[in-house]
């Protein structure tokens, strides 16, 4: 399911640049199976996210699709149940975090990416996936015009706090991810924006508000791509911005692993495979 191009309005310090969105795919729910643990006696890393994480449509691929390899099966389960399309209002709704968090044991990690795709309308007849924004209590009732369902909408930081708090009911481990970053460089051509505000702000604030974990996608995958520079960056693209090629998803997905392996006391290190014997730990 596709939609035309949206506009796209970035404010930077000291202009205003007006974008094109790149079609976002809302992947049919009936298309993903929602995988369980290869073997449930073992830790399991569960995925939950957008298109940016799994995604369903010919040519793209998601980080989290090329985050398994990575992983010892021996002594890891690698569980991905993210889904093109999804904010963090709408991947609880649609039922399918119920789903997941049904199979979460004491023990088990789960990583958590949204933002892309909650900026979108709280109500429209076509997504109504967006949520409010901010991290405060704020919330908004609706008789959702998708649904046909009276819903009660929150801020992007309140379903944020839920996940975490749902992971730790379970005796697991929330790690909370800053969206990963679009490709859209700042003046000069050589630096990928940085955002004084909004989901990427959001997710961090929650996260130290809640001493969560934090994986800072954002920063970690934009410095990357600062030092490889436009040219090398071209070729992980997908479309214009968002989506990223296999050859791109991996290169996410090995900054993913290093951001693991550098946690405080992880035990990511004893978990890896072989094909990320030469990935460096990345420091907090």
């Amino acid at each position: 399911m596709f939609r035309p191009l949206l506009a796209l309005a970035l404010v930077i310090p000291g202009r205003l640049i007006v974008a094109v969105e790149d079609d976002r795919p809302v992947e049919d729910a009936n298309r993903f199976r929602m995988a369980t643990p290869a073997d449930p006696e073992l830790p399991t890393l569960f995925l939950v996210g957008d298109s940016t994480v799994k995604c369903g449509t010919k040519g793209q691929r998601g980080w989290g699709e090329e985050l398994g390899k990575y992983f010892d099966p021996a002594r890891v389960n690698v569980v991905n149940h993210a889904i093109g399309g999804r904010s963090s209002r709408t991947f609880i709704t649609e039922g399918r975090w119920r789903t997941t968090l049904s199979m979460i044991k004491p023990g088990d990690a789960v990583i958590i990416q949204f933002g892309h795709n909650d900026g979108g309308p709280l109500n429209d007849d076509s997504r109504a996936r967006g949520s409010i924004r901010g991290t405060g209590e704020e919330v908004e009732e609706i008789d959702n015009l998708l649904t046909n369902r009276r819903e009660v909408v929150r801020t992007y930081g309140s379903y944020l706090r839920q996940y975490l708090a749902d992971v730790r009911a379970k005796g697991a481990t929330p790690y909370l991810c800053t969206p990963v970053p679009r490709k859209i460089w700042d003046r000069e051509g050589d630096r990928i924006i940085r955002p004084d505000g909004g989901h990427v702000a959001w997710a961090r604030a929650v996260a130290a508000e809640e001493e969560a974990t934090l994986l800072d996608l954002y920063e970690t995958v934009a410095s990357a791509y600062d030092s490889l520079g436009p040219e090398q960056v071209e070729a992980f693209f997908a479309d214009a911005r968002t989506h990223t090629t296999p050859t791109g998803a991996d290169f996410t997905a090995r900054l993913v692993v290093g951001l693991l392996e550098g946690l405080p006391e992880s035990p990511w290190p004893e978990r890896i495979s072989e094909a990320a014997a030469e990935i460096s730990a990345i420091r907090p």
